[in-house]
C-alpha cells in the first residue's frame, strides 16, 4: 500500500500536467514558413525569403523573418601589436 501511494505521488503530477510544447522557431535559420490549417505550425529551415516563397507556392502558407535567428556578431579585425 505504501509503495502504491508513493508511486501515485511521483507519477500523479506527470499524468495531470499538460502537454509540453516544442520550440516554435529554430534559431539556426533566418526565415520561417508559417503553414496554416487545422494544425498550423512554423517550418524554420530556409536561408532566404526567396527560397521560402518559392517552396510556399500553392500552399496555405506565409514566409516570415525568424525573430529568434541567432545572428553571428560581425568579425572585428585584429589589430597588430607594435613591438
Amino acid at each position: 500500500m505504501r509503495c502504491a501511494c508513493l508511486a501515485l505521488v511521483v507519477i500523479g503530477p506527470l499524468l495531470v500536467s499538460g502537454h509540453a510544447r516544442a520550440q516554435t522557431y529554430d534559431p539556426r535559420y533566418p526565415v520561417c514558413m508559417q503553414i496554416y490549417g487545422q494544425i498550423g505550425y512554423f517550418d524554420c529551415r530556409y536561408t532566404s525569403l526567396q527560397q521560402c516563397k518559392y517552396l510556399a507556392v500553392g500552399r496555405s502558407a506565409a514566409c516570415i523573418e525568424n525573430p529568434y535567428f541567432a545572428q553571428k556578431p560581425p568579425a572585428t579585425p585584429r589589430s597588430r601589436r607594435a613591438d
